[in-house]
């Protein structure tokens, strides 16, 4: 593995800067460059202190990505991007594939891939698509998302259509036949393969209201059956401005999930989200309800979301307990202004409350909190904190990140 991430760390490298420098010395002509180079590096300390595992997990690793872009021509683009992640200094932690079972899991093993490559074809300014490997983020992740928390992306092989035929209304159409999760290639669930995933989206926008979106995935994933299922469902987000101070803030959200194909289970479940908050100035706050119901056998589940952002940072989460789980959540945020010694920095606290929604068990509460500070254009640090108290669910469990990112 150190032999493959000496390799591809200098390939990436010099594969960038030899396609990017006769592309910026085009670009310092005047004249917008054919091809792009770009890269983003970001160092991460994770500390796990979980209760019933032996040992605490220290996490230090390292991500390179970098990539190119072109620029559009007659209609056509196209991107490439690799990546490859390192573990700095001994490996205490369980990454899923080295076998240290002692330790907490920490998601981010070592690995060298291609992350992204796909081409766009965009012949009308109201009409795209884009076919190959590539990041997706639809709405506010919860169905689907790329998991940027984690070092590796989650990544689908798909070709996705979007059409807008008119002012603020959206169509999006998604067909993926391959997801290359956060795990890794070498990981028995780091690929789901022989996939048969389709997604639709129609969308339109109110000005000083927001977006309504109605929506359907249906997710056939042989690779792991019990996550397969259709799902039908209507969100409405937005902001309403109540004065020259104070906007209105809210989210809402029904769907209904079934199983579907390859699931050997039989249900019928829901999914609500509420959502009001109020910003003011640099404040904001926010409070939740969040439903995903269980039956007691099964539950209902988003396999293809950005499940760090949903239910507590903690990641006690990740998969619907089959009695279900009712998020009770308050959120707050401060972002400080652009002169002084905390110029843009932002700060973030939340807490939760969780239950099942069946039989009314009280499976504990979290505290979160972040501290997010621009360096400068390029850098930015991330401090992060997560306090998971177990009633009836898990064990106590504390978690702790440290990180530095660098986009170029």
């Amino acid at each position: 593995m150190a032999y493959r991430m000496k390799t591809a760390l200098i390939f990436v490298s010099s594969f960038v800067i030899s396609m990017g420098l006769p592309c910026l010395a085009v670009a310092a002509e005047g004249e917008k460059p054919a091809v792009t180079p770009y890269a983003d590096i970001r160092y991460r300390l994770e500390i796990v202190d979980q209760d019933g595992l032996a040992q605490n997990a220290s996490a230090s690793t390292l991500r390179v990505r970098a990539g190119l872009k072109s620029a559009e021509w007659n209609g056509l683009s196209a991107l490439i991007e690799g990546e490859a992640i390192a573990a700095i200094g001994a490996q205490r932690y369980n990454d899923t594939i080295n076998g240290r079972v002692a330790y907490p899991v920490v998601a981010d093993p070592e690995d060298v891939l291609l992350n992204q490559a796909w081409v766009r074809w965009k012949p009308v300014t109201q009409f795209d698509i884009t076919a190959g490997r590539q990041a997706v983020n639809i709405d506010n992740q919860r169905w689907v998302g790329s998991v940027g928390w984690r070092q590796n992306d989650q990544t689908l092989d798909a070709v996705r259509a979007t059409a807008r035929p008119a002012k603020g209304l959206a169509l999006d159409y998604l067909h993926s036949w391959r997801v290359n999760r956060v795990f890794g290639p070498d990981s028995p669930q780091g690929i789901w393969r022989n996939a048969a995933i389709h997604g639709t989206r129609l969308a339109y926008t109110i000005p000083n209201i927001g977006t309504i979106s109605g929506y359907g995935y249906w997710l056939d994933l042989t690779s792991s059956p019990s996550s397969s299922s259709r799902t039908v469902g209507v969100r409405m987000a937005g902001e309403h401005v109540l004065s020259k101070a104070v906007k209105l803030t809210y989210a809402a959200e029904y769907a209904r999930q079934h199983d579907y194909k390859s699931n050997p289970r039989n249900f019928a479940l829901d999914h609500v989200l509420l959502e009001p908050g109020l910003a003011f100035g640099p404040v904001s706050v926010k409070a939740g309800l969040e439903r995903l119901e269980g039956n007691g056998t099964a539950a209902l589940q988003t396999p293809l979301a950005t499940l760090h952002a949903f239910n507590g940072w903690a990641d006690k989460f990740l998969t619907t307990p089959a009695n279900g789980l009712r998020d009770l959540y308050l959120d707050a945020g401060y972002k400080f202004p652009k002169s002084g010694p905390l110029k843009g920095a932002g700060v973030r606290l939340a807490w939760h409350d969780f239950n099942a929604t069946r039989l009314g068990i009280d499976y504990g509460q979290e505290w979160n909190a972040m501290l997010t500070m621009p360096i400068n254009k390029h850098l930015t640090g991330i401090a992060k904190l997560a306090r998971y108290n177990a009633r009836l669910f898990a064990t106590d469990t504390t978690k702790l990140w440290f990180s530095l990112e660098a986009k170029f």
